[in-house]
């Protein structure tokens, strides 16, 4: 998310932390989204929720990363009834203090990959992998400022949008740290981390945007990243995010993200060069310790069918002397069998 052109400025309220009217749009989704992974155990994981409340349904995603290269990971599509609750699929998140404090449960089942790579076909990955009891019990306490919000006119009316081209109305990121526990089957897993959550709002097509290059990240309590590059649909580029350092968010203006890739087409590691609008110039290096593909499949009014892959990969990030961990995740639409974010040369 950029600043806001002339004519318009970005709102942000506690409340926001809460469920909003999801209006007419059949594809109105609401979301929270939650990582974190410990520096010590070199263990994390991420969850999301996101309520098609005018569809009756929500996105319920947990993902963990084992330390032995193993992933747990359960998708959902329950039933729910409002937008009145992030609560779905035994996956809950309750706001104890917003902008401050959050809560993030579980309790259900989670599928154990020796090798996630199989998740590229999961009717198969289901079949031949064990499902074993899950649970997670995870406090996340805010410790940066908070990043975006709605864009609105100035004079405070929203902005009309197109719901068929829409990825989200409103967004707003927080680096945070985490603490708890999750078990899988008879093993327990304290953690004890960073991580980066975030909230959207609003109508959601995951096709809507042609690709992206996302990757949070964090050095430290007072130390993080989030570079993001998006592809404009027109060969080129947009290019965010923010360094969190000194208690501020120094916002950047300049990424060049240089990816590495193996013979699925998946991620294995990047080199970014990164300038913020304070001046600063960081060089970061990732090396992905673990990676899982999942999809999103939807066919159109007219009959054509439209696939996004999106490549959850668990990085390892260095910046000077100082070793991170978080996310690199890649959004690309498949065209013609091939990721069209690395075929940009993304």
């Amino acid at each position: 998310m950029a600043r806001p052109a002339s004519g318009f400025t970005t709102r942000l309220a506690p409340e926001d932390e809460f469920t909003h009217d999801p209006g007419d749009a059949k594809n109105y989704n609401e979301s929270m989204y939650f990582n974190v992974f410990d520096p010590k155990t070199r263990t994390g994981g991420w969850f999301r929720i996101g309520n098609r409340a005018n569809e009756h349904y929500a996105e319920m995603t947990i993902c963990l990363y084992l330390a032995d290269g193993r992933v747990a990971f359960m998708f959902a599509r329950p039933t729910i009834a409002d937008n009145s609750e992030m609560n779905a699929g035994g996956l809950k998140v309750d706001v104890v203090e917003p902008f401050r404090t959050l809560k993030v449960t579980y309790s259900g089942k989670a599928l154990v990959l020796a090798r996630p790579h199989e998740m590229a076909e999961p009717k198969k990955a289901f079949k031949e992998n064990p499902t074993l009891p899950c649970t997670i019990d995870l406090t996340y306490e805010g410790v940066s400022p908070m990043y975006g919000g709605e864009t609105v006119r100035t004079d405070g009316k929203p902005i009309e949008i197109d719901p068929e081209k829409s990825f989200a109305k409103a967004h707003y990121e927080q680096h945070c740290a985490a603490s708890g526990h999750f078990t899988i089957g008879d093993e327990r897993f304290e953690i004890s981390g960073y991580g980066l959550r975030d909230k959207s709002w609003g109508p959601r097509h995951w096709q809507a945007i042609d690709w992206y290059r996302w990757c949070p990240m964090n050095f430290g309590r007072d130390f993080g990243m989030m570079l993001s590059v998006i592809g404009d649909g027109k060969g080129g580029a947009r290019q965010g995010g923010m360094v969190f350092r000194d208690g501020i968010y120094d916002l950047i203006e300049d990424c060049v993200i240089d990816s590495e890739w193996d013979e699925n087409g998946y991620q294995t590691g990047l080199k970014a060069h990164v300038k913020t609008e304070g001046g600063k110039v960081y060089a970061v290096t990732g090396k992905v310790m673990s990676l899982i593909p999942l999809r999103n499949r939807r066919t159109t009014p007219d009959g054509v069918e439209l696939q996004t892959r999106i490549t959850e990969g668990m990085t390892e990030y260095r910046c000077g002397d100082l070793v991170g961990y978080g996310l690199s995740e890649y959004l690309d639409q498949i065209v013609e069998g091939q990721p069209n974010g690395k075929v940009a040369g993304y």
